[in-house]
């Protein structure tokens, strides 16, 4: 049998309670502690927690703690009550993460607690850590989901699975860059066996990798988002650690040295998470390792941890991966969900039914199961089972999953020492309707455990991006009160992507306009050297030719997918204002007008200003055509505050 080698990353965590249905939050602001007894027979020690009382919360399952010991050598354990026989002698720093499960209190905190080993004894065995053999070298395991402003404990295994000494190289990474703020900061480390911290220029790498014919060589395989759910082997490891640096802002990197087969290793971190971590509850976040056995080749095993942003620990609960998606290229995504539930009962669960909100926006007819445990065939169409099997019966608004014949131990269950083997989930994955709209939906999960009242879920959501829509705009203003006017525009559009109702855009135009004023006439009489009274008539004429800035900000609804409405606010500036002023004066032979014009003088006089005459007003629009994206033709009214400049714009836009 191959032997071993593994290390462990701890990222200590605690959780605090979230919102129960018909029950409010109590925000605990008195710190509990839990502290560690053991009793010890030489090199053996029995751990004992000692742990306050437990809240319960109205309506929910029974209060629980759950434990992960930290030996002091590198074991760990995560039973209750658990023994533990040291190899060696010597001092030894035993800790304890506490989570506290349907408790409406704060989490107990934990001292380290100092174990002496002074002598050997012949009659205890010493226990290397199991094998994940069958996990293909590497695993990632948590003891709850990340809380804001809280610490977390997560488990990263690994082992070398070659038959030689090995000289390996482990990364972790963290902080996803799709998010604006760092979810996870690095606190302490601790290590057992000379491993040691070491530090790559993270930006230098992926300039370098992008620039290699290796990466090159592998720009179809990075094309495909890997999700690493399982634990994979890789051979190409520079587009491997380029696409993680792509995809995370920070990592821990470890190396070992004179690594024989079958020694274990252990490495223990501590990570809180930050008080900006998104508290979108049901978020999906990750955490991705990589694992080089030997630094001198490119074979490499990855595998990512998935875990749901929660405010509480609660075993029974629902998440997606669908939290933060770009509605332009999500028409042939799948989405995925996942219902995690645990047994907290004294005997085990034979029969499991979840009964699961299904968002109108999905195609049912696309569902696939994609995981599930306990592990179980599809149950056969038109028969009762004798054997375990899983049930899906999709109705109009749900599915209805269905474990039959199965065991599934309770976590105060005689004799049930590994609390993870009674906890199950449900994973699938659905695509979106042919026609669906940019909304939020929720679902929840009802979860019955045999003939026991149901448990029901936290809310799953998914929700887009708002996205960038940019559109072209052109059209014709009419001026009713301006004579002789003409004005043409040109212009673009920002707001959000294809949304649903509500949504703001902003608008840049430029519009070329002229127009007259009113021509104004001034009749003088003058008295003629003959002593003849006679008619002098001034004409004014003024033509104005502006090339003009307008910043509409609007809120629009869209009634149906084609007709929209909007109003909002306009600020117009005349980027360049010219003007001409043409005045006639005519003389008459008499001071009757109709009499013989005798003498005529005209003169012209221009003046041009730039950035002048500022306005704003209201304005209100209406759209018909393709109300989200495409093209439409519109009708603004616009009200300014300066008298005389009301118009009417008529436009046709075009929104990509």
């Amino acid at each position: 049998m191959k032997k071993q080698v593994s290390i462990f990353f701890i990222l200590f965590s605690f959780c605090l309670p979230e919102h129960v249905e018909g029950q409010t939050k109590v925000k605990d602001t008195v710190t509990r502690k839990a502290k560690i007894t053991y009793n010890q027979n030489r090199n053996a020690v029995k751990f004992k927690p000692e742990t306050p009382p437990l809240i319960p919360i109205a309506g929910a399952p029974k209060p629980s703690y759950s434990y992960l010991w930290e030996m002091g050598d590198g074991h760990y354990s995560k039973e209750t009550e658990p023994k533990h026989v040291y190899k060696n002698k010597g001092t030894y720093n035993a800790r304890l993460a506490v989570t506290n499960n349907y408790d409406n209190g704060k989490p107990p905190a934990t001292r380290p607690k100092v174990v002496s080993i002074t002598e050997i004894s012949d009659e205890e065995v010493f226990t290397d850590i199991a094998s994940i053999e069958a996990q293909n070298g590497l695993s990632i395991q948590k003891n709850c989901d990340p809380i804001p402003d809280q610490q977390m404990e997560v488990i990263v295994s690994y082992q070398n699975m070659e038959n030689y000494v090995a000289d390996g190289k482990l990364y972790l990474f963290y902080n996803e860059k799709q998010f604006k703020n760092d979810n996870f900061e690095l606190v302490d480390f601790r290590t057992y066996s000379g491993e040691r911290e070491v530090k790559e220029n993270l930006v230098a790498a992926v300039n370098d990798l992008e620039n290699s014919d290796s990466y090159l060589v592998s720009e179809n395989a990075l094309a495909t988002a890997k999700k690493y759910k399982i634990t994979t082997t890789e051979e190409d490891l520079d587009a491997t650690l380029l696409d993680a640096y792509k995809t995370y802002k920070k990592a821990t990197i470890l190396e070992f040295d004179g690594v024989n087969p079958g020694e274990t290793r252990n490495v223990f971190f501590t990570h809180k998470t930050t008080p900006e971590m998104i508290k979108d509850t049901s978020t999906t976040v990750t955490m991705r390792s990589i694992f080089v056995p030997n630094r001198s080749f490119k074979n490499h095993k990855v595998k990512n941890l998935e875990m749901e942003i929660v405010t509480s620990h609660d075993p029974n609960k629902m998440g997606s991966n669908g939290s933060f998606m770009n509605y332009r290229f999500v028409r042939f995504k799948r989405v995925n969900f996942k219902t995690r539930f645990q047994n907290n009962g004294e005997g085990p669960a034979r029969m499991i039914r979840l009964e699961t909100d299904i968002p109108d926006m999905f195609d049912k007819k696309t569902f696939q199961i994609e995981d599930m445990y306990p592990k179980c065939p599809i149950c056969p169409k038109g028969e009762e089972p004798t054997t375990s099997c899983l049930d899906t019966i999709i109705k109009q608004k749900q599915i209805f999953f269905t474990f039959k014949n199965i065991y599934l131990p309770g976590s105060i269950q005689k004799n049930v020492k590994e609390i993870d083997s009674t906890k199950g989930f449900v994973k699938y994955s659905m695509k979106f309707n042919k026609d669906f709209h940019k909304t939020k939906t929720k679902s929840r999960t009802a979860i019955i455990f045999d003939k026991n009242e149901p448990i029901i879920t936290n809310y799953a959501t998914t929700r887009f991006l708002p996205g960038i829509s940019i559109g072209a705009k052109t059209g014709y203003n009419l001026y009713p009160d301006l004579g002789n006017s003409k004005s043409y525009f040109v212009g673009a559009t920002i707001s959000p992507y294809k949304s649903y109702r509500y949504y703001w855009q902003v608008e840049l135009l430029n519009s070329i306009h002229s127009f007259d004023n009113d021509i104004t006439v001034n009749d003088t009489f003058l008295n003629g050297t003959n002593g003849v009274r006679q008619l002098q008539r001034t004409i004014t004429v003024s033509n104005n030719n502006n090339v003009n800035l307008e910043v509409p900000l609007l809120a629009r609804y869209n009634l149906n997918n084609f007709i929209g409405i909007g109003a909002g606010i306009q600020a117009n500036i005349n980027a360049s204002e010219k003007q001409e002023e043409h005045t006639k004066i005519e003389y008459f032979e008499s001071e009757k007008p109709d009499s013989i014009i005798i003498k005529t003088e005209e003169n012209t006089v221009s003046n041009s200003e730039s950035f002048t005459n500022f306005k704003a007003g209201l304005l209100f629009d209406l759209t018909i055509g393709a109300a989200r994206i495409g093209p439409s033709f519109g009708a603004r009214y616009v009200l300014n505050f300066e008298g005389n400049f009301n118009y009417i714009q008529l436009y046709g836009i075009w929104k990509f």
